[in-house]
């Protein structure tokens, strides 16, 4: 979890990080878990994994990820008895540089991500599907596009590279995820823990609580205390679980493309 003033940002990153939080409407503090440590954590910070809800997560992109090099992420989710769900998301951004129907939009919200040593700030369109319609899509029997808004297919369009339509995306899943949310003992805010279940048989753990940007700096100090008397490791190196998934799928999918 980021601290109050963390040695490994530099001041002028440590005023970047800040500004950013003064016009975010959001915080998410996080932290990669060792997956060596995850047994120890859990027993720690007192998860019982059968209370995890299953979700199975999908995202879109080229096979050389052109929309990722451009800052775009393309997700559809399913979600056990809860739904389906999609967002179509943009990193890093400048929360005043967003253009007004964005920013003004309600399915559309800023949230600085924030973890040991780095942040960045994203902008999401989301969208809760009335019907479970994403299986059908990575099936071949709907088309993709019907899975996003006109708000998201718009926001896409904005900032997609010329020439590459949601329908000609590649499909890069699916990721199997676990997800529990929790109240720790002695902690009184909510912790969510995400194990992403990689195809290779890999895993990578994260824990993260979200905050108000007008307490974001305190809630990080309480969490790396809370944290460190438990012995859960925050000088790990830190992966995000997207970028993983999307670089495996693509190096799955060009290698496919090279034996054909």
């Amino acid at each position: 979890m980021a601290s109050t003033r963390s040695s490994a940002l530099p001041d002028e990153k440590h005023a970047e990080l800040i500004s950013l939080i003064k016009e975010a409407d959001s915080v998410e503090l996080k932290l990669t878990v060792p997956v060596s440590d995850r047994g120890r954590s859990a027993a720690a910070l007192g998860v019982d994994p059968l209370d995890a809800e299953i979700r199975q997560v999908y995202f879109f992109d080229t096979p050389d990820l052109a929309l990722n090099k451009k800052g775009l992420v393309v997700r559809a989710r399913r979600v056990r008895q809860k739904g389906d769900d999609t967002v179509v998301k943009l990193r890093p951004v400048v929360p005043s540089e967003l253009p007004k129907q964005f920013r003004k939009s309600p399915s559309f919200g800023v949230e600085v991500d924030a973890m040991p040593g780095g942040f960045v700030c994203s902008g999401s369109m989301k969208r809760a599907l009335a019907t479970p319609d994403v299986r059908d899509a990575v099936h071949g029997n709907r088309p993709v596009r019907k899975l996003f808004s006109k708000d998201q297919r718009a926001l896409y369009e904005a900032y997609a590279p010329a020439g590459i339509e949601i329908d000609d995306l590649a499909i890069l899943g699916p990721i199997f995820v676990l997800k529990l949310k929790w109240m720790p003992k002695g902690f009184g805010r909510k912790l969510v823990a995400e194990a992403w279940l990689y195809p290779d048989n890999t895993m990578l753990l994260e824990l993260s609580t979200k905050c108000s940007p007008t307490n974001a700096f305190q809630v990080a100090a309480e969490t790396r205390a809370f944290l460190t008397e438990r012995g859960v490791d925050l000088t790990s190196e830190q992966e995000t679980k997207t970028k993983r998934a999307l670089e495996f799928f693509a190096k799955k999918l060009q290698a496919e493309s090279a034996a054909a």
